[in-house]
């Protein structure tokens, strides 16, 4: 197992690489240039010259390849044009915050996903299992930024202004005005307070598509041979179904895991902005605008890393749920 993963690691050097190079010659070609940016009013051709000079901006294009490539590869991503600090310390600031939501979201999605599909699949055909249907499918097919709006007005505007709840959610933001003054434990609270609008929002969608390929693949776990003679020994059927079935269906879908880690955090762009929550997907999405090369090519090397460890760690998911890998 340990020499699979190294080759993994090692074939995916190449892989970050290549994905590197190809954001930044795509970056480079593209219409107008980053100095716009940063050019204010009243400014000299010197100045502007000198700028340009600062930044390496008048350098060609294959040599600040070459510059970037050098200082990416002992860990300096260069300095940010938009946000006038170093890269690192950039993603530093907002990368906790993104983890955080996406971290609480892929696992309130996986763990409900995975629930609610066993459920389904043990119970087909039934009440049970229609209603579930209708209303996982009705999740799914919606876009998680108009399920947020819908949320925020449900849960904070009307529960608010029109219903008068004693409690209503927060809707931008990820801490109150007075967090500074708050304890340890008034803090949490709060910092959970705001989490649950946007961590729902995530959860929705994506604890649906993870429930209908848990039941699918649970469906055709139970059809197997070992299921029938499970049943015919006289076990439970919580025993069949949670101890014997659900760990075999489980193989297919922790597929999803190292495939939900990326898109996760292509979702969470549109929730930031919706809550304005101070993640990486504004700043990406800034950085963007901005042309800010060494943020965007910096985070888009941060995606592919996480996709790369992503497909490991369903690999080692792998040989823990099924032990015939783990021994092969």
């Amino acid at each position: 197992m340990s020499r699979y993963l190294a080759r993994r690691i090692l074939g995916a050097i190449p892989l970050l690489l290549g994905i590197a190079t190809l954001v930044f010659f795509v970056l480079a070609i593209a219409p107008g240039d980053p100095a716009t940016y940063l050019i204010q009013p009243g400014m000299t051709a010197e100045v502007v010259a000198r700028i340009r000079s600062n930044f390496g901006l008048d350098q060609p294009l294959l040599l600040r390849y070459v510059k970037w490539l050098g200082a990416m590869l002992t860990g300096d991503f260069g300095y940010s044009f938009s946000f006038g600090r170093p890269v690192l310390d950039v993603i530093r600031t907002f990368l906790p915050n993104t983890l955080l939501l996406s971290g609480c979201a892929l696992v309130l999605s996986f763990v409900g996903g995975v629930v609610l599909g066993a459920l389904q699949a043990a119970r087909q055909y039934s009440k049970t299992d229609s209603v579930l249907s209708v209303v996982l499918l009705f999740f799914y097919s919606m876009p998680s930024f108009w399920l947020a709006l819908m949320l925020m007005l449900v849960f904070s505007v009307f529960a608010r202004s029109v219903w008068h709840w004693p409690f209503w959610l927060p809707v931008s933001g990820m801490t109150s005005m007075d967090y500074a003054s708050l304890g340890l434990g008034g803090r949490i609270l709060d910092r959970a307070w705001h989490l649950v609008l946007p961590t729902v929002s995530l959860t929705l969608v994506l604890t649906a598509g993870i429930a209908r390929f848990m039941r699918s693949s649970m469906l055709e776990v139970v059809r197997q041979d070992y299921i029938r003679t499970a049943r015919a020994k006289g076990l439970p059927e919580r025993t069949v179904v949670f101890k014997h079935a659900l760990r075999n269906a489980l193989i297919p879908v922790i597929t999803l895991a190292g495939l939900y880690i990326p898109l996760l955090f292509g979702g969470t762009v549109f929730i930031e902005y919706v809550f304005s929550w101070p993640g990486m997907g504004k700043a990406i999405v800034d950085a963007i605008v901005a042309r800010d090369y060494p943020l965007v090519m910096a985070t888009s090397f941060l995606f592919a890393a996480m996709v790369v460890v992503g497909n490991l760690l369903a690999d080692v998911l792998y040989a823990v749920v099924d032990p015939r890998i783990r021994h092969g």
